[in-house]
């Protein structure tokens, strides 16, 4: 009877998996028609933020779609099609001490995205997005600054990535 049981379960799952279009192990899922996505390289924008970070902050983004999906990328026209930039960088002091000196200091990152999904106009939106990691005052940004914007790429591009693909 284990056995059946088993048996079962394994036809369903397959079945399961199988009916819901492209999946992605993320969890999310896109419909069978959307085989293909674009992503134009993020202009910067912002006037405080070093040289690569549009570089970085591009391919991070291309990265998840390459590793998370199976959609094809494209250089134009693809199914989904991101385009945007930069548009801060900024450094800010908060928590200030008793001494009015900051105990850590912000940086934010801002990203305006467009996406375009042409198997499904309702998904379309354009919208500015930022994060932000906090850092102890007594370290200097530049000491700092590469592991801050990986982290806040990694929050800005799971944000996209959730509302594009797992439709958040």
């Amino acid at each position: 009877m284990k056995n059946y049981i088993s048996i079962a379960f394994i036809i369903l799952s397959s079945f399961l998996l199988n009916g819901c279009g492209v999946y992605s192990f993320t969890g999310g899922s896109l419909g069978p028609e959307t085989q293909s996505v674009s992503i134009f390289y993020f202009e910067n924008y912002a006037a405080q933020a070093p040289p690569t970070l549009s570089q970085t902050f591009t391919e991070s983004l291309k990265d998840r779609f390459m590793n998370q999906t199976s959609l094809d990328l494209l250089k134009e026209d693809g199914d989904l099609h991101f385009e945007g930039a930069i548009t801060t960088f900024s450094v800010k002091p908060i928590a200030i001490k008793s001494t009015d000196i900051a105990a850590y200091n912000r940086l934010t990152i801002t990203v305006k995205v467009k996406f375009v999904n042409s198997n499904n106009e309702e998904e379309n939106f354009e919208k500015s997005l930022s994060k932000y990691a906090d850092y102890s005052s007594d370290q200097d940004i530049s000491s700092v600054e590469d592991d801050l914007i990986e982290e806040i790429n990694d929050q800005l591009i799971q944000v996209i990535f959730d509302m594009t693909v797992n439709n958040w």
